[in-house]
């Protein structure tokens, strides 16, 4: 999105073009896999806004998540919630539901939120991202990479200090030595590089 907006307007004709002969929509993001599967789901707010500035917001998004997905058969493996973006590892059932569930959440909380914040008409929320999980080595690193989430944004120091993130689930399931060995089983080491520039 950010690129873009530094293009000629010679440049982003040929990138349309370019995404057009590749059967990609003119300007969302891109979904060329839809099966069942384990996917990363991104969702940001627009410009990188801190608008899930409070622990109800975050609380109440991620409360709304759960609901839409469970009630669409669909199961939340991992989650944090920041102030700007969220992440979700989620065992895709049906791959055409996620522009729904997201149309419907993110239109709710712009909307609420726009009028709590007195700023009705703002743009809330981008789009939405996937990537498929290809591997037990990929899904355990984006575990940890969105486990770690938090402190890569400097937010906290460790991940338990954020309450919004299924690391704490994951402790009270499994324990701390579990979690410390999936880390150092599956690093994170450059996975998610430069995502936050998109």
């Amino acid at each position: 999105m950010y690129e873009y907006r530094k293009l000629t307007p010679e440049q982003r004709k040929e990138l349309v073009e370019e995404r057009l002969a590749k059967g990609y929509p003119p300007h969302q993001p891109p979904h060329p896999v839809q099966e069942e599967a384990y996917y990363l789901l991104t969702a940001v707010c627009y410009n990188h806004q801190p608008h899930v500035n409070t622990p109800t917001r975050r609380q109440t998004l991620l409360d709304a998540l759960f609901a839409h997905f469970i009630e669409r058969g669909m199961e939340i493996m991992a989650w944090v919630v920041l102030l700007n973006h969220y992440h979700l590892l989620v065992h895709v059932s049906e791959f055409g539901l996620l522009g729904d569930i997201f149309r419907l959440v993110h239109g709710r909380f712009a909307y609420e939120w726009n009028r709590e914040d007195n700023t009705r008409g703002r743009k809330v929320w981008y789009r939405y991202t996937d990537r498929m999980i290809r591997s037990e080595r990929h899904y355990y690193t984006t575990l940890n990479y969105i486990h770690f989430n938090p402190v890569k944004h400097k937010l906290v120091q460790t991940p338990y200090d954020w309450q919004w993130s299924s690391v704490h689930w994951y402790r009270e399931q499994f324990g701390r030595d579990w979690l410390r060995d999936v880390w150092q089983r599956y690093p994170v080491r450059d996975y998610g590089k430069g995502w936050d520039d998109i």
